[in-house]
């Protein structure tokens, strides 16, 4: 006669699988037992002027009128917006690879380091050039374009 297949490792599981099932049937029998008790159901919270959450609901008096008209949508248009730096910037070629195509110049105000592509560059350049150059947003951050060498 061959042996049986369940092992003692399967008793175990199937044990603790059917205790697990008990204490979660007992569990919903409590939450149903305390709502029977307590039919206040979910309580309020309102939340206040600074974002925080409170029991008591705020006071309308308080409350601040704002028109519709006020409200800005969307990103305001390039004239609108102050530009804090000046269009070009100098600084000098740090490193530059012509069989790459890229390269970085390094700002002569705060010596920040920005990429430059070939694709940017009006003029041969070489390192150790001064340079002017505008700064647009890339992928990865600022680049260099529009390189001049001075």
């Amino acid at each position: 006669m061959a042996k049986s297949q369940v092992t003692f490792n399967k008793i175990e599981k199937e044990k603790k699988r059917l205790k697990k099932r008990e204490e979660k049937q007992k569990r919903k029998e409590a939450r149903r037992a305390e709502a029977k008790e307590n039919p206040q159901g979910i309580q309020f919270a309102y939340v206040d002027f600074n974002g925080n959450l409170t029991d008591t609901p705020p006071d309308p008096a308080l409350r601040e009128k704002i028109e519709a008209e006020t409200i800005e949508l969307g990103i305001p248009k390039k004239e609108d917006r102050e530009e804090e730096e000046p269009a070009n910037k100098e600084g000098k070629v740090s490193f530059f690879d012509h069989s790459k195509g890229f390269g970085f110049i390094i700002d002569s105000v705060n010596q920040e380091k920005y990429f430059v592509h070939v694709s940017g560059v009006l003029e041969p350049i070489e390192e150790n050039d001064k340079v002017t150059y505008e700064l647009e947003r890339g992928q990865k951050g600022m680049n260099a374009v529009r390189v001049k060498k001075i």
